[in-house]
């Protein structure tokens, strides 16, 4: 009797399930106001390495500016005249002073100008946003603060905020619209790095040691996904 074969397509691997994380939340002063449950679809998933390595290439690429260039041997000035008579010198011949094998002459595959932006689809922008969030949750290094309640700027204020959070290293201060004084308050310190909520992007996350929020600045898996 024959036997029947039955073909199966590859198994897809098991995920798994987005873990629950919870950070504290304090007032500027340093207090614990309570606890916030993160979005497990932000903050609770494996991170996924391969597409956070290429998204941040591809993200450091875009910002090189590509204005290198040299100039061929058709564009260096001169050597129109023949340098030297074609026999009897003993040297190669030449027929311009301006050839890549010359002193002063143009250059032979050299950089020109270009582009060094790579195309990277938005689902996996997306999914090296969650995962540069989903690691810095795991190593619990992600505060929440209620807001800024500063009427003017001072430096001064910045640090001692950032003392009394028990914020050390770098840090990347995730801004709101109405977050003015704070901005212009965290920008002097080399270590921080003020970016608004809607230029959150995965380099400046894994870049730096701890992710800063503030209640309004707290994303959901859903304004993430729009």
């Amino acid at each position: 009797m024959s036997e029947t074969l039955t073909l199966r397509g590859p198994i897809k691997k098991d995920r798994p399930a987005p873990a629950k994380r919870s950070v504290e939340r304090k007032d500027i002063a340093g207090k614990v106001l309570g606890t916030v449950d993160l979005d497990p679809k932000l903050f609770g998933i494996e991170p996924n390495k391969a597409v956070l390595h290429q998204v941040i290439t591809a993200q450091l690429a875009a910002k090189r500016s590509g204005t290198q260039s040299t100039k061929t041997r058709a564009e260096v000035r001169g050597g129109g005249a023949k340098p030297f008579r074609q026999k009897g010198t003993g040297r190669a011949r030449q027929g311009s002073s301006r050839a890549p094998s010359m002193v002063g002459g143009g250059v032979a595959l050299g950089p020109k100008p270009r582009s060094y932006a790579q195309n990277t689809p938005k689902k996996m922008v997306r999914l090296a946003l969650r995962s540069a969030l989903s690691d810095r949750a795991s190593e619990g290094k992600v505060a929440l603060v209620d807001k800024y309640s500063w009427n003017e700027p001072k430096t001064k204020d910045a640090v001692a905020a950032l003392k009394a959070l028990g914020l050390d290293g770098t840090v990347l201060i995730v801004l709101g619209d109405e977050d003015f004084e704070a901005a212009l308050s965290f920008r002097n310190l080399p270590h921080v790095t003020p970016v608004a909520m809607g230029e959150i992007n995965a380099y400046d996350i894994i870049k730096c040691d701890w992710v800063l929020f503030t209640d309004e600045t707290l994303p959901t898996s859903d304004e993430v996904d729009d």
